[in-house]
């Protein structure tokens, strides 16, 4: 529909487009609606008896400067906790390396700002976190991808891919959304000496580290590119290939809209001036709560918590979909060792898109996989399914009515 604002738009809405997920959720609100689509934690779990007791604290004890303007780069016992717990992963974080965000979405946008240019490459994993490249899209990105198989990013194809000169790598090393794979361990190397090689900034995300059901924790590309670089722990962050980036949305609230970057002071610097241009700061109020909540051990007390529910929850969905997808079907989906999310990938001729068509029509929901690829055709036979949301009792009961309106369409003849 044109209206008279129509003619008035900047050129770079024209790449806009309204997030699959977001668009999802208002389909699903209907109680009958199963729904697998969203990224959402179990609400359940969330920590609503401590945020009472944390509001009523920092307003009784510092309210004023709760309710005032502060500064850009963040709450600063907020962003001494987070270099603090930061040590553990060897990423050695000083609160200077620290920049508090309205969400990770606001810090892949602020890096977007930062460091594309219209028609700048950025590469990418296929399939990616489809919020990045809404991010990266508004500022005029074109990519290049890069496969990914259960092992994560291909570093076999990556050589070439370097070489059409991407101006930086987006990477989510750990239980990737949207196929829940991570980057084995000499994948990682490889990437970063390639990354160092070519020249190649890292952008890190790592929604999800924390949230490792089995197997051993895996170094940060962070800690493996100083390593590679031979920059001590104590040398600070004036040097270094990395940028990463991280949330409280998985582990205390997404509500909070509360995440943060860890990068050299002077990427620091600009990315501040930044987000000055944007919202000024991040909640002052917010991020008092959020530290009082996480502070004295809280945060990995109620970590612990979330990966019994979800490592439940996650053995749950793969027990139901052996059970309803014979081999038969020839659906296959990835086995996560950590995250929130399952891949399915569908037999040839399927399409994601006109399956979830018949899925709603069973009230159950997921996420096309297309919405995941730079080029979304290569996406239409995949799907990806959340685990963490629903009860056990629904998650079999969802990946039923899923397996039925899969086992359907696989008996009917292909659209052309």
């Amino acid at each position: 529909m044109t209206t008279p604002w129509s003619h008035r738009y900047a050129y770079r809405t024209k790449t806009l487009t309204s997030s699959t997920i977001r668009e999802l959720l208002k389909l699903t609100q209907r109680p009958e609606v199963i729904s697998f689509a969203g990224g959402l934690p179990a609400p359940e779990l969330f920590p609503i008896g401590e945020f009472q007791q944390a509001c009523q604290r920092v307003l009784d004890e510092n309210g004023g400067a709760a309710l005032q303007y502060s500064t850009t780069e963040g709450y600063l016992p907020l962003r001494e906790m987070i270099a603090r717990h930061s040590v553990r992963y060897g990423l050695a974080a000083k609160p200077e390396n620290v920049l508090i965000t309205s969400g990770s979405q606001q810090a892949l946008d602020l890096i977007a700002k930062l460091l594309i240019n219209r028609g700048d490459r950025a590469l990418v994993e296929a399939p990616t976190y489809l919020g990045a490249l809404q991010a990266f899209n508004v500022y005029g990105a074109e990519y290049v991808s890069v496969p990914t198989d259960d092992d994560g990013l291909r570093t076999d194809q990556l050589d070439e891919a370097l070489r059409s000169g991407p101006k930086f790598m987006y990477i989510l090393p750990n239980f990737q959304n949207p196929s829940g794979v991570t980057l084995a361990l000499e994948r990682r190397k490889t990437l970063v000496a390639l990354a160092d090689k070519y020249g190649v900034p890292i952008v890190e995300d790592d929604p999800y580290g924390q949230l490792r059901y089995e197997g051993e924790h895996l170094p940060p590309l962070l800690v493996l590119d100083r390593e590679t670089r031979g920059i001590r722990r104590d040398n600070g962050y004036h040097l270094g290939n990395v940028i990463y980036l991280s949330t409280f949305s998985k582990t205390l609230a997404p509500g909070l809209r509360l995440g943060w970057i860890v990068a050299p002071p002077d990427v620091i610097a600009r990315l501040v001036q930044l987000k000055q241009g944007a919202d000024l700061h991040t909640s002052t109020f917010t991020q008092m709560v959020a530290y009082e909540v996480a502070r004295g051990g809280f945060l990995d007390q109620h970590i612990r918590r979330l990966r019994d529910v979800y490592r439940e929850r996650r053995g749950v969905m793969l027990e139901a979909l052996e059970e309803c997808f014979p081999p038969a079907s020839g659906v296959t989906w990835t086995r996560p060792q950590g995250g929130l999310f399952l891949w399915l990938r569908l037999p040839e001729g399927m399409d994601s898109h006109r399956l979830l068509e018949a899925a709603l029509r069973r009230d159950v929901a997921f996420v096309p996989g297309s919405s995941f690829f730079a080029n979304d055709a290569e996406g239409r036979r995949y799907m990806r399914l959340n685990f963490s949301n629903a009860q056990p009792d629904l998650i079999r009961e969802g990946i039923r009515r899923l397996a039925a309106a899969t086992l359907e369409q696989l008996r009917e003849p292909a659209s052309p």
